[in-house]
């Protein structure tokens, strides 16, 4: 398997490169250049890349090493100014097939990191929020799409994002191949109004089930490029509820990467613009989560108390993306608050209600509660039992090949640490040691 890249220094290393000791003598060139010393070593560099921030010196001679004046890393900020961080299109420039075709052509990243600073993020869920949807108007030449087509496709589509979890190895490639053919006709076709309305639908729905792909894949930037392009796709196509689908997708993204503020932000637009009360529950919940990681807990309770409200008052069926939400969801991520909010009684009882109601086809959905009750048991103290379920959670995780969920587990067991003698902890030590080897690894 590629090794992943992590951190945008890493990735910044890699498109000159060079080694954390490279790096290390060229910011010692620079600060001789200066007529300065640093003591930078390889050691340091590998502090860095595992989420500690450079000081200001250090900053300031990277800046030199990178060519970025450190005016514009000042301004930016740690790790937002390195090279490699890209600026999302606007909205209702005419770029939005230009977004979908970069998505497609950029599908295979192995970075883990967003290349998108969070003032970029902020802006796009700003203007999505701000202008106007535009109408998926008609392409002069090419040859005409045929309806009865797109209707095949739809239909197709349709049946593969449906499918559970385990079914995701064999659906991968053909909702690839589904979407690059939308955009070829996006491209290269004429349609009409009516027609490049429900292209443009049936892009965002497709760029937003791939984006959950790469995104459970720990491919963050290309998953990002999908929910961008979902998002341009939605605003052409006047669907202001699957854009805010696509938008919360970010938001969610942003909370696991630990960006709550970003998130809150960025659903707060979202929710401006999102009529189904089931979307907005969703959202609300989301947003909740979002309030608890910042310890707000007063918003994050309004919050979950309008979750709740909203999907137990509505009877209007809801858009395709988010059908799937039940009050299993509503259960467990209220539980994930409440750990957050330092409640883990509480929050285990929660979790264990929301587990129990899930269905089987949410295999990889099911990971991540189960980590979340594991870690709910470990705040409590119940040691054994939280190795136990953090056990069946990677397990799931390793079969369905969710690295990201593999990942949540890989960094739970570390604060098993101060209990080793307990048991279950040995095992779980080892289901995480043969996780991580080449053949037990995922994808």
């Amino acid at each position: 398997m590629d090794e992943l890249i992590r951190h945008p220094l890493a990735y910044a290393r890699a498109l000159r490169g060079w080694s954390q000791s490279d790096l290390a003598q060229q910011m010692r060139n620079a600060a001789r250049r200066r007529q300065l010393r640093a003591g930078t070593s390889r050691q340091r560099v590998s502090l860095w890349e595992k989420r500690v921030v450079p000081d200001e010196f250090s900053q300031m001679l990277l800046s030199d090493v990178f060519d970025i004046p450190y005016e514009q890393a000042t301004a930016l900020g740690w790790p937002h100014w390195l090279p490699g961080h890209e600026t999302p299109a606007s909205l209702g420039a005419g770029l939005t097939v230009a977004v979908l075709r970069k998505a497609v052509l950029m599908a295979v990243d192995r970075r883990t990191f967003l290349t998108v600073t969070p003032a970029a993020l902020g802006s796009l869920a700003l203007q999505w929020a701000t202008i106007e949807p535009a109408s998926a108007g008609g392409v002069a030449g090419g040859r005409p799409v045929d309806p009865a087509f797109v209707g095949r496709l739809e239909e197709s589509a349709q049946g593969l994002t449906s499918m559970s979890t385990a079914h995701r190895q064999h659906t991968r490639p053909l909702l690839d191949g589904h979407l690059e053919t939308v955009v070829n006709l996006l491209e290269h076709s004429s349609y009409n109004r009516a027609l490049g309305k429900r292209l443009h639908t049936l892009a965002s729905a497709l760029a937003q089930t791939v984006a959950w792909h790469r995104f459970d894949q720990e491919h963050h930037a290309a998953a990002n490029r999908y929910w961008h392009a979902a998002v341009h796709s939605a605003h052409e196509a006047g669907n202001t509820d699957m854009g805010a689908g696509a938008l919360s997708d970010i938001a969610y993204q942003s909370i696991w990467l630990g960006r709550p503020r970003l998130a809150v932000d960025c659903l707060g637009h979202a929710l401006s613009r999102t009529t189904n009360p089931t979307a907005r529950s969703l959202l609300s919940l989301r947003k909740a989560r979002a309030h608890a990681m910042l310890g707000e807990a007063r918003d994050c309770y309004r919050e979950l108390a309008r979750a709740e409200r909203l999907l137990n008052s509505t009877t209007e069926e809801a858009p395709g993306w988010c059908a799937w939400m039940s009050p299993a969801d509503l259960a467990v991520d209220t539980g994930r608050c409440l750990i957050d909010l330092g409640r883990p009684r509480r929050a285990h009882d929660q979790i264990t209600q929301g587990v129990s109601l899930l269905p089987d086809a949410r295999d990889k959905t099911k990971a991540v509660f189960l980590a979340y009750e594991a870690e709910s048991l470990l705040a409590g103290g119940e040691v054994p039992q939280a190795a136990e379920l953090a056990r069946r959670s990677l397990a799931l995780a390793t079969q369905i090949g969710a690295s990201r969920c593999v990942q949540q587990i890989r960094e739970l067991s570390g604060r098993f640490s101060a209990y080793g003698s307990e048991h279950g902890v040995e095992l779980l030590r080892h289901d995480v040691a043969m996780a991580d080897s080449p053949r037990g690894g995922t994808s």
